[in-house]
């Protein structure tokens, strides 16, 4: 069987493409992404040199490079505005609207622990009914309805 290492860039990569997806509010967090980066290269690299499969260096890296990235706001606020403002919104005006809200309902996502079991939890579903309402009065303020 063909072990190839990834190009040193593909952790880079990799975290970059996830996290202007899930975490816009990081993607621009050089310092973050690099140094995950890096960790997960060399966890890649020693998993390699210990001669273990592609898939298990692979999945070595990947845990480290996407620690602590288990639940995203931006995702859920992207969710409720997709799934309750959709006549109200334009589809071009989602993604900023779901980064605009990030800051404008840190204090609703404040009170609730995340976790990998967050969004199976009844917690989820109090908190996407709180950003709904948030959502919804934040619009009104802002004449957008």
């Amino acid at each position: 069987m063909n072990k190839q290492k990834p190009d040193l860039s593909y952790f880079a990569l990799r975290l970059k493409e996830f996290l202007s997806v899930s975490f816009p509010e990081k993607s621009n967090d050089f310092r973050f992404i690099t140094m995950r980066s890096k960790l997960a290269e060399s966890a890649y690299e020693n998993a390699f040199k210990e001669g273990h499969s592609n898939s298990y260096c692979t999945e070595v890296s990947e845990s480290i490079l996407f620690e602590e990235l288990i639940f995203s706001k931006y995702d859920l606020l992207f969710n409720v505005i997709c799934n309750e403002f959709s006549l109200v919104i334009d589809d071009e005006d989602i993604r900023p609207l779901a980064l605009q809200m990030l800051s404008e309902c840190e204090s609703v996502f404040s009170g609730y622990d995340f976790n990998e079991n967050f969004e199976d939890s009844s917690d989820y579903d109090v908190l996407y009914t709180e950003l709904t309402g948030s959502i919804q009065i934040w619009i009104e303020d802002h004449g957008l309805q």
